[in-house]
């Protein structure tokens, strides 16, 4: 095969239909919310390339360190020929995998964004010749068909996306995974782990506010993709801890009453003074909560590292 390949599964016109669907339905429920994945225009995949690196992120820095170390030890568990990567992105981390996997074959990065797609395809094979790439355009949400590729298969979901799922929508999700799985094949997970309270609200709320701008840079997208009439400055950034669902929640909370106009749905949207809209969900784990979670849906957790503070871990699972 061609050493860069690029296939659409998403409709060209799904992210603009996904938008509206989403505004539509989140901004005229109470309470309102929004998904976190229209943080990511340009702008905010910047902004939040800043995040990951800002003193309070450990996230991003922790599950490096995990890769660093154990590479070698996710490569000698799966003997991996095909690295399928879900919301791949940059494929930045991805590397320390792809040096590991002394026999990878092919490498099937998956992501809604095809200009990210092809960058770190390019970037990838100017480093590795040798190497294919069958990059997919798909939203993984969704249930994923794969190209047909060499295995074993190491499906890799990296940067502690998962927490951005409700526990209905995880349920589904790694159900999905499993049904992506054969016999010898694998699931590395990256999950964000429950720690002290500040250390986590410290880093959805840093000091310097670039993680506010992020969270209001979804009021921008909106504006510019469905002509709102919203002020970014119009709200406060807030970053909450909920104890009972081990999750962090972001959220903009009106300064004053106000109501906004959205043109391309002929919609006005009011809020109150001080009411809030989230948009983000980021749940934390314990390892045995994952391994029941894997177990529901099918798999078998098999590895568990985590980096030297126990902040974050990478866990290794199989069909089961």
């Amino acid at each position: 095969m061609s050493p860069f390949l690029l296939t659409r599964t998403l409709p060209e016109d799904a992210t603009d239909a996904d938008l509206r669907a989403d505004v539509l339905h989140g901004l005229t429920r109470t309470p309102k919310v929004l998904p976190p994945k229209w943080f990511y225009d340009a702008r905010g995949s910047e902004l939040f390339e800043e995040i990951t690196r800002l003193p309070e992120y450990y996230p991003t820095r922790a599950e490096r360190e995990i890769l660093a170390a154990r590479a070698g030890e996710i490569a000698a568990a799966t003997g991996a020929r095909t690295l399928v990567e879900l919301g791949s992105g940059s494929s930045e981390k991805t590397r320390f995998l792809l040096d590991a996997l002394t026999e990878l074959h092919t490498y099937v990065p998956v992501d809604v964004s095809e200009s990210a797609l092809t960058g770190a395809a390019q970037a990838l094979l100017a480093e590795r010749p040798g190497l294919d790439v069958h990059a997919l355009i798909a939203d993984f949400t969704r249930g994923l068909a794969l190209p047909g590729t060499p295995g074993p298969r190491l499906v890799a979901f990296l940067g502690g996306t998962i927490g951005n799922l409700l526990p209905a929508e995880r349920a589904l999700f790694l159900r999905s995974v499993r049904d992506l799985l054969t016999p010898g094949d694998s699931l590395l997970l990256g999950t964000d782990l429950v720690k002290d309270e500040e250390v986590l609200v410290r880093a959805y709320d840093d000091a310097a506010g670039v993680t506010a701008q992020f969270n209001k840079n979804v009021l921008a997208v909106i504006a510019r993709e469905l002509g709102a009439d919203v002020d970014p400055a119009d709200f406060d950034h807030v970053a909450v801890w909920d104890r009972e669902h081990e999750w962090i929640e972001m959220r903009l909370r009106a300064r004053c009453a106000l109501s906004v106009k959205i043109r391309e749905l002929d919609l006005v949207v009011p809020f109150e003074a001080g009411e809030e809209l989230r948009t983000e969900v980021s749940a934390k784990f314990r390892q045995e909560g994952v391994r029941r979670e894997l177990a529901t849906a099918g798999m078998e957790l098999t590895h568990w590292w985590t980096d030297e503070a126990a902040r974050f871990a990478l866990s290794l699972s199989t069909a089961s």
